[in-house]
């Protein structure tokens, strides 16, 4: 089950199917309600995941404020990212908006390829270099909206 869903996720076109078979070993599916966390800001980052159904919030919680929706995931996006990087945890929570199904996998087993296959590493690190910056612009565009909206002229003193 885990390779026909892998084939079907941008970050892993390219990737030939014996190494999506290996990559497959390190995966599970879970089936997630709605307003379920798959995982909190601050939490050990050890596991990649692949939106396969549903929706999933990417929420950034400022120590002085409320949490801040940076990006909203669609089925076949990844997020959870840290756990590739090695981020000793992640950075943000992410939070499903309805009844959702993710693909877990292992950080450790998706590094373990890498260094396996280096080609299919290759392939993979390209693909989440590109996904990044999108995600990253997303995170941008709220603080600035937060801060437009906290420095108009007509917002509440406190």
């Amino acid at each position: 089950m885990a390779v026909e869903v892998l084939e079907l996720v941008p970050l892993f076109r390219g990737v030939d199917n014996q190494d999506l078979a290996l990559l497959a070993d390190s995966c599970r599916s879970l089936a997630l309600d709605p307003q379920a966390a798959v995982f909190e800001q601050g939490t050990r980052a050890e596991t990649l995941y692949i939106l396969v159904a549903g929706r999933v919030a990417i929420r950034y919680k400022p120590y002085d404020g409320e949490p801040l929706t940076v990006a909203e995931v669609q089925p076949g996006d990844v997020f959870g990212w840290s756990a590739l990087l090695r981020r000793p945890a992640y950075s943000s929570a992410a939070i499903t908006l309805e009844s959702s199904r993710v693909l877990a996998i292992s950080g450790a087993g998706l590094r373990r390829l890498c260094r396996a296959r280096p080609q299919a590493g290759a392939v993979i690190l390209d693909r989440l270099v590109a996904v990044i910056p999108d995600r990253l612009k997303g995170a941008h565009g709220q603080v600035v909206e937060m801060l437009r909206e906290g420095m108009h002229p007509c917002a509440d003193d406190e």
